[in-house]
């Protein structure tokens, strides 16, 4: 993995929005229609080609391919393992989104409605456990692997990463005995494509936001018991990362997709030490969301470990503002001061269309405005940390 050695590095945390024609296409597969599926692979070719070259041309030093081929950044593992399908229908709000919509009812309601499931492509969107989990996605995993490196050769960018959703009870289990058996077989499917990524010489960024809601504010657990949860889920992460160097790995983890108030945060302070457990050697969260920008003071109280990066998301992935770079760069030099400049790599807080839809909650003609922010504070605290 890549440092700000000489420099601070710039990337994102991946999903890119999809042309509508890309969206198109998914929609027609997804609701059995006329479909080519030859056509459909060049499409996401070419958009995987532009989407590399985009990310380059507006100063990203590490890029991916926009996770254009997904229909989410959890969502494709449908698409790639034996024993699991989707179904028609919408599951129950998890306890920190209920107390929002409780608190906020008037908001929720237009916001739920305008970025309700139908809001994609697909309109199965509950993921069902039917069977033994396989991997079986080794084609289109290499196939997504192919794109990113054949648009990475055209840019000069510094690094490519792609992402792979982290092992998390998606959806309903039908199946398994446990929740705990069903995990132990999730991580070791995903295993198999985590190591395809790193074998293809490429950083794995592991998307986990689940970690962060395992640790919310519930009414029907309390504190200790989400903490004990927290480390069962890193104990099945690290399975399905072992074996793997640290320094080819990078986590996400975040707030999740709920662009509201966010008043029933979990703040950083109880998040970062669990973070630190997972076994990799950059660490992507959140700063951006003013709920949280204050939150660098964590660092003045936790050590980074040696040989760890911090990957502070600098851009708000939940408003249109486009940040100002000198904001970036101030943001940037705190922490470079807190764990060092070569161990700070400057980010977004999430991906731009965690899912694959029409609307995303900023408009992409911004996230690129975002970008060109980045860039600049970026190159702004490098002068300042480099003279």
């Amino acid at each position: 993995m890549k440092t700000s050695s000489e420099r601070i590095l710039t990337t994102h945390v991946g999903s890119l929005a999809r042309s509508h024609p890309l969206l198109d296409a998914m929609r027609a597969r997804e609701h059995g229609e006329e479909f080519d599926a030859e056509a459909f692979q060049r499409l996401v070719g070419t958009e995987v080609t532009e989407i590399v070259r985009r990310q380059a041309a507006h100063g990203l030093d590490i890029v991916t391919d926009g996770e254009q081929s997904k229909l989410g950044f959890f969502q494709y593992v449908v698409e790639r393992f034996e024993g699991m399908e989707s179904r028609p229908g919408r599951l129950s709000l998890a306890p920190s989104w209920q107390l929002e919509v409780d608190m906020f009812p008037d908001y929720y309601a237009e916001y739920l409605q305008k970025y309700s499931a139908d809001s994609g492509p697909s309109g199965a969107n509950v993921m069902v456990c039917t069977g033994p989990l396989r991997y079986t996605g080794h084609d289109a995993l290499q196939r997504d692997i192919a794109n990113l490196k054949a648009a990475v050769a055209q840019v000069d960018v510094v690094e490519a990463f792609m992402p792979a959703a982290a092992p998390s009870l998606f959806g309903l289990n039908e199946y398994y005995a446990s929740d705990d058996e069903y995990l132990g077989a999730m991580a070791d499917a995903l295993r198999e494509e985590y190591l395809a990524i790193v074998e293809a010489g490429l950083i794995l960024q592991v998307d986990d936001p689940f970690l962060i809601d395992l640790l919310m504010e519930d009414p029907g657990a309390g504190k200790a018991a989400r903490q004990a949860v927290a480390d069962a889920h890193i104990e099945v992460v690290n399975h399905a990362l072992r074996g793997i160097p640290p320094e080819k790995v990078r986590l996400h983890t975040c707030y999740g997709l709920n662009h509201g108030p966010r008043l029933h945060d979990v703040p950083l302070a109880d998040v970062v030490k669990p973070m630190l457990k997972v076994n990799a050697g950059a660490y992507s969260f959140e700063v951006g969301n003013p709920r949280h920008q204050h939150e660098w003071r964590v660092w003045e109280d936790v050590k980074l470990p040696e040989g760890k990066v911090l990957i502070p998301g600098f851009l708000c992935h939940a408003h249109n503002f486009v940040e100002h770079p000198r904001l970036i760069a101030d943001g940037i030099i705190t922490y470079a001061r807190l764990v060092g400049r070569e161990n700070v790599i400057a980010g977004a807080d999430c991906g731009f269309s965690s899912r694959a839809i029409y609307s995303p909650e900023v408009h992409p003609s911004v996230v690129w405005a975002k970008f060109d922010a980045l860039a600049e504070g970026a190159r702004l605290a490098s002068d300042e940390l480099w003279g």
